[in-house]
């Protein structure tokens, strides 16, 4: 069996899904499988997998929107293609179509799918550096172990700069939270994580109609747990898409659009142990202020640090008047 399997949700990304499939191809290692799932694009997404080489229609489990198993769907598709590569190997590639759900929903697929010991997501505009599967594989035979969830490396922009900049060079392993709560690094990273741990903590379970709701939520609870071991290289090429088919941008838009899911995921960072206070008091105020949009009227009692919910409160106006103020 493989190592690693890199995952990629997409939804109507066929103008770009293909530059991540030819740095995949290009992989000087190929311990990995690719698996994608198809978030119901119309785009012609599956035509183009299909493309690629002979097909295989498979049995197998039939996913609902939200990514969780369910019985039976006409609608369901499930192939694999084997591409040949120029090393005489070849690059297995899974492609599931599931009803549209938003981006969480294809990590519940993922997790549930995925039967090597590590997964990652690469993002169906992003593509990976020819050696990024190899410098995996490399750090976690030599150092992996049950004391990490996994490896982190570093995102790039397409002019081979890291985002957010270099780890500090003596960091062999870190918490991922503590990146950003010491302001080691503030920018975006590849995580690289052991499969069984995610699978400990999906599916996300959202709310229909919101399809916001980050796939963090999961992330985080295992982030929380135990350290990573760090790749101060590049493992992944990070294309920012613009306007409307953006997925970083708009995030006062995705706050009004699914208050619920926020305040989910604000009520599990109150729970996190290595959150400091005056983080999981910000937290509170955008709990507050997810709540007003959702006209929740148990979020004193859903909230599980009452007092610190109360004493937010004030600045949870604050936060509701500026996602107001920006949806104008």
């Amino acid at each position: 069996m493989k190592l690693l399997t890199i995952f990629t949700p997409t939804y109507n990304r066929k103008h770009t899904i293909g530059r991540t499939y030819d740095s995949l191809l290009r992989q000087t290692s190929k311990d990995f499988n690719w698996l994608i799932i198809d978030d119901g694009s119309i785009d012609g997404t599956k035509e183009w997998v299909e493309s690629l080489g002979h097909g295989v229609w498979m049995d197998g489990p039939v996913y609902d929107w939200m990514g969780r198993k369910k019985t039976s769907d006409s609608n369901h598709v499930h192939f694999v293609v084997e591409v040949p590569t120029s090393d005489g190997n070849s690059l297995h590639i899974d492609y599931i179509y599931k009803p549209n759900g938003g981006l969480y929903t294809g990590y519940n697929v993922a997790y549930d799918f995925i039967q090597t010991e590590l997964c990652a997501c690469i993002d169906s505009d992003d593509f990976a550096p020819d050696d990024a599967v190899e410098k995996i594989c490399r750090l976690w035979k030599e150092k992996g172990s049950d004391k990490y969830c996994g490896v982190i490396g570093l995102d790039f922009y397409l002019d081979g700069s890291p985002i957010g900049g270099y780890l500090p060079q003596r960091m062999t392993e870190c918490y991922r939270s503590d990146l950003f709560i010491k302001n080691i690094h503030q920018g975006d990273s590849k995580e690289v994580m052991r499969t069984e741990l995610m699978r400990s903590v999906a599916p996300q379970i959202g709310f229909e109609g919101e399809k916001n709701f980050n796939p963090a939520y999961m992330l985080a609870q295992v982030w929380d747990k135990l350290p990573l071991l760090i790749i101060n290289e590049n493992l992944c090429f990070v294309d920012y898409q613009l306007g409307a088919d953006s997925m970083s941008q708009g995030i006062f838009k995705q706050y009004l659009n699914s208050p619920r899911s926020y305040a989910k995921m604000r009520i599990m960072h109150l729970k996190l142990q290595r959150y400091n206070y005056s983080l999981k008091f910000k937290e509170a105020a955008h709990y507050i202020s997810s709540c007003i949009i959702s006209k929740d009227k148990n979020w004193l009692r859903n909230s599980p640090m009452k007092l610190t919910t109360i004493l937010a409160i004030p600045l949870g106006l604050l936060f509701y008047a500026i996602i107001k103020i920006k949806n104008r």
